[in-house]
């Protein structure tokens, strides 16, 4: 059963991500995205073919600029970064959207619609800024990868098996070689060799997580995240399913992972996503299931993971709110994190070093259930994935207390679970 369609807090996961809600009667997601994906105007790309001119969609009124910003851009010309957006095809979602964002203004502007990628719901580019790379989240779950064109033209090199079921992430290792992916239906983790054209290889590693059992409510393993340590010398994945998260050693050589120790949170907890500390000691874990964050230890030398006490999100209780995904400003001095169900943002402080969390506020996100966040390069701009409404919000980070500032009305993109600012 597929990642954010199935779940349910007494089966394969939490009933956060059902297509209805269990107990609030509330719409299902497959309810909630026809009438935008029918109306989404954007320029088809063929999954075999490259797209050399830009789309000619017609903006809807939530995506045109204010009066001060287009006086802005006449004063002076302002540069444009590249944004792809993942969605879920089998549920309305167009394919791997393409458009543009305003580096100044967080104006995004959509250039096309890369087809040909079943179930796009998770992103990742490769270190050279070549490649782009998609899990397919279904049954029979997959990694796509994607050549991006310097004239705008990308062109899929092709699809290996993962092994699992529903992937819902993954990652390149910083070294390039190597790509990871975490199968949320199969509870297990598998690794490609990613080739010198960017294309991948067959699959050298498949780990399943055996140990320890289950959580409350939960069938088994559910990986929902696979990441490399800041110094590269540990992955580590995030399985909700166990209320665990797994250390593992890569050998670069042949592509294998050999688990080297796990931390455990409290019964219940479902972790989902990790962020490091840009100085590679500490980690920031959400827990969707128990509606908190914690601070964890990491030795970089072992590898292990040390969680700290769970503090709360500032976005009500357990079950009324669902984290999903946090990220944390280059500088290290605060931390974001996506509240599903209570729809905001919450921000942090980082303190001591990177020891503490201090909740300073919450913002309403601008939309409803926001699945993933990404900051943009140069960290001035937060960009939100908006999966119930159908829409991608922006936000400016101020440098010094990184306060956020709505960038203006979401850009409308159906099923948007995922987005990847370049």
């Amino acid at each position: 059963m597929r990642s954010d369609r199935t779940r349910t807090a007494a089966g394969t996961g939490t009933a956060a991500e059902t297509d209805t809600e269990a107990g609030t009667g509330g719409p299902s997601r497959r309810q909630v995205v026809g009438i935008l994906a029918a109306a989404f105007a954007t320029v088809s790309v063929p999954a075999t073919a490259s797209a050399t001119a830009p789309a000619t969609a017609t903006r809807t009124a939530a995506q045109t600029t204010t009066t001060s910003r287009t006086a802005a851009r006449s004063r002076q010309p302002l540069a444009t970064g590249p944004l792809f957006i993942g969605t879920y095809t089998s549920s309305g979602g167009p394919g791997i959207g393409l458009a543009s964002y305003d580096t100044a203004t967080g104006h995004i502007t959509a250039t096309g619609t890369l087809q040909g990628v079943g179930d796009p719901s998770y992103l990742a580019v490769h270190p050279d800024g070549s490649t782009l790379y998609a899990v397919n989240e279904r049954q029979d779950g997959g990694v796509t990868a994607i050549a991006l064109g310097a004239d705008g033209g990308h062109t899929v090199l092709g699809t290996r098996g993962t092994g699992g079921s529903s992937p819902c992430h993954l990652s390149v290792h910083p070294g390039g070689r190597w790509l990871f992916s975490a199968n949320y239906g199969s509870g297990d983790v598998a690794v490609h060799p990613i080739e010198s054209s960017g294309a991948l290889g067959e699959r050298t590693a498949l780990v399943t997580h055996t140990e320890p059992a289950p959580g409350p409510g939960q069938n088994g393993p559910h990986a929902h995240q696979i990441v490399t340590s800041p110094d590269g010398s540990h992955v580590l994945a995030v399985d909700l399913g166990t209320d665990s998260v797994y250390t593992y050693r890569l050998d670069e050589t042949a592509g294998t992972l050999t688990q080297v120790s796990y931390a455990t949170l409290p019964a219940g907890a479902g972790p989902r996503h990790l962020v490091f500390h840009p100085s590679g000691r500490f980690a920031y874990l959400a827990n969707e299931l128990n509606n908190t964050i914690a601070v964890c230890g990491y030795d970089p030398d072992s590898g292990a993971l040390t969680p700290g006490e769970p503090l709360p999100t500032g976005a009500g209780g357990a079950g009324s709110s669902f984290p999903s995904q946090p990220v944390i400003t280059a500088n290290g001095a605060f931390v974001y994190l996506a509240n599903r169900g209570h729809n905001s943002l919450s921000r942090f402080a980082v303190e001591d070093d990177g020891a503490g969390l201090r909740l300073l506020d919450t913002v309403p996100v601008g939309g409803d259930y926001p699945r993933q966040l990404a900051l943009s390069p140069d960290g001035t701009l937060l960009f939100a994935a908006n999966q119930r409404s159908n829409a991608v919000s922006v936000f400016h980070v101020d440098q010094d207390s990184g306060q956020l500032a709505s960038a203006g009305e979401p850009f409308a993109s159906p099923v948007a679970v995922c987005v990847l600012p370049l």
